[in-house]
């Protein structure tokens, strides 16, 4: 039989994959040294009200404001979004590896993130008088959209590996040493 414009036809378009090859070399060199560890470093300066500019190695700087019903410009995401952004990023990143590592062809990804957030403290400006614990994100929600050439509970197996071994997933959801203090 001759293609005919007028049968339907399916087309299947996959996601850019990464380098597998790579991805297992990778993999290979955090199983022979696996206390190895990274380092990101962000340098952020203040612009005026609630706006500043996070400079990220090379890359176009990361703009941060605050809504105007908290006296910022919104003039791009607020702080918290930034942060679910980045939760967003590293899922995707762990859903993607998994699937090359698995020989998973995705043609659809999408993470939607949601979080209960709170001010009431107003950032320690004199509001609520609040414990670390009751203040930022209280709930995280995650839905993710994915389609490939696998089952729906393989892909289900994709997300779940990937969001245990998630870096951020795993700052947000553990306690993390942290300092803050003045600088030289």
């Amino acid at each position: 039989m001759s293609a005919d414009s007028s049968y339907p036809t399916t087309v299947s378009t996959y996601l850019r994959p990464i380098d597998r090859d790579g991805l297992m070399a990778f993999a290979e060199k955090g199983r022979n040294n696996p206390n190895a560890r990274g380092r990101n470093n962000v340098h952020t300066v203040m612009q005026g009200q609630y706006r500043s500019l996070s400079y990220v190695g090379k890359h176009a700087l990361v703009v941060v404001d605050e809504p105007l019903h908290l006296f910022g410009e919104d003039t791009a995401p607020a702080p918290g979004e930034i942060a679910l952004s980045g939760l967003g990023g590293c899922l995707a990143v762990g859903i993607t590896a998994v699937a090359t590592l698995k020989k998973v062809s995705l043609s659809k990804l999408e993470v939607f993130l949601e979080a209960d957030i709170g001010n009431p403290a107003a950032w320690g400006a004199g509001g609520a008088e609040m414990e670390p614990a009751q203040m930022g994100f209280q709930n995280i929600r995650v839905k993710i959209a994915i389609e490939g050439d696998a089952s729906r509970e393989e892909l289900a197996e994709i997300v779940r590996q990937a969001n245990f071994y998630s870096p951020v997933a795993n700052t947000m959801r553990n306690p993390v040493p942290m300092s803050v203090e003045l600088a030289d």
